[in-house]
């Protein structure tokens, strides 16, 4: 991605990928044409630093096969964003923009198979957006649980690269305070801007 300097937060990425976990995949078919796959995808830390990316796919779905062909692929996650207005700055020779947070991962994948791992992965994914079903889960008939885990195909990311970019006007700091009050009184892509501009020192 175009990544200016001032706008290049790594540090941040592990924050957004859990807080903004449907994720698009891009891989490319046969032909050498992208495709994107939107999905809900789990972070795996390792010595604190973002390493892993865990997700599955029906069968049905032609990523999984894009992936043992071509285990390169890139995972785009969004955070919160939202246009600005130039009114923010007190001299009005200046245009529009867009805030935003987002991060990049280029990935290595490879397929997860046998119902043992597939669970195994399915456990995080629940413990992450709805622990209380965990209960629900493992109380299902093995024959049922069996014909639905052989329903998907589960796959690792492992991160290769990454980038994240923090565009929130760093580099403007005489229209920080005039756009945070902007951005708090607005919608909830809005304030959720206003937040990381507390965060991050710039008010």
């Amino acid at each position: 991605m175009y990544l200016p300097r001032q706008f290049d937060h790594p540090e941040h990425a592990a924050t957004l990928m859990r807080e903004h976990p449907f994720a698009s995949l891009i891989t490319t078919d046969d032909s050498g044409f992208p495709l994107v796959t939107h999905l809900p995808l789990k972070l795996v830390e390792e010595g604190g630093q973002p390493a892993v990316l865990l997700g599955h796919c029906a069968r049905g779905n032609p990523l999984w096969g894009h992936l043992q062909k071509r285990p390169l692929a890139l995972a785009c996650f969004m955070g919160p964003h939202a246009y600005m207005s130039p009114k923010v700055y007190a001299n009005q020779q200046r245009v529009p923009t867009w805030s935003y947070l987002a991060v990049q991962a280029k990935v290595e994948a490879s397929l997860l198979d046998g119902d043992a791992a597939k669970d195994a992965l399915l456990k995080q994914l629940i413990a992450d957006h709805e622990p209380a079903y965990a209960d629900q889960w493992r109380s299902l008939p093995e024959d049922y649980t069996h014909k639905m885990l052989n329903a998907i195909m589960a796959f690792e990311l492992r991160i290769v690269d990454l980038q994240c970019v923090v565009k929130l006007n760093q580099h403007r700091p005489e229209a920080h305070a005039v756009m945070h009050a902007a951005y708090d009184a607005g919608s909830a892509q809005e304030q959720a801007l206003a937040a990381w501009m507390r965060k991050l020192g710039l008010v």
